[in-house]
């Protein structure tokens, strides 16, 4: 998530502090992506220092305002007309974790998938329930949070898809390797453990 180029897009809309900058990102992705304030300042400061920022002074309450400067418009300019980039996708907690799990001895992988559909279906369920919530009592200010939260639908239902793959793969691992290793265990070769067919009756 780019935090640098949520905080330049929200300083294009008007000038703000940095606790502003957080309420307001937090406010149009339904907080779904919670902001550390301590990230917000930081952020700030090396958008300053690239001349993406100015620093417009205390507004007498203790704050320091920011403003986007020409060449931060720029850049914001620049990052809504670029795609996303898919060469180095973000990591994947639960890939990383079934890759891990098939290659280690002792893991019950299935229970893993089972969990794991468990909770994500509870999450799609919450979804879209908010989605549904939302909707009916959709104002303008709306629209970006239900935009979020149909990513999170489309995400979630593509998640538990995989999940129902993964285990159909879990399934066939076993029943293959299932017969070749009761062969082995009886002293039997593959040849001989193997499927009678229409070639190998000849």
């Amino acid at each position: 998530m780019s935090i640098r180029h949520s905080l330049l897009a929200l300083l294009q809309d008007q000038p703000r502090y940095g606790y502003q900058l957080r309420v307001e990102f937090e406010d149009r992705t339904g907080s779904t992506w919670p902001l550390n304030i301590g990230q917000v300042y930081t952020t700030l400061d090396r958008l300053e220092r690239d001349g993406l920022v100015s620093n417009d002074g205390g507004d007498g309450e203790g704050h320091v305002v920011y403003s986007i400067t020409e060449a931060g418009r720029a850049e914001v300019r620049g990052w809504f007309s670029t795609p996303v980039e898919r060469s180095n996708p973000p990591r994947n907690e639960l890939a990383i974790k079934l890759a891990l799990a098939v290659t280690l001895p002792g893991v019950d992988v299935a229970a893993i998938i089972q969990a794991q559909r468990a909770a994500s279906m509870r999450a799609l369920q919450d979804y879209t329930k908010s989605r549904r919530d939302t909707a009916a009592n959709q104002r303008a200010a709306d629209t970006a949070w239900l935009l979020v939260l149909d990513s999170l639908i489309f995400q979630t239902e593509a998640e538990i898809r995989w999940l129902d793959l993964c285990e159909a793969r879990m399934v066939q691992l076993a029943q293959a390797s299932g017969p070749r290793s009761q062969a082995r265990k009886n002293g039997v070769t593959s040849e001989e453990a193997a499927p009678l067919t229409a070639e190998n009756r000849r």
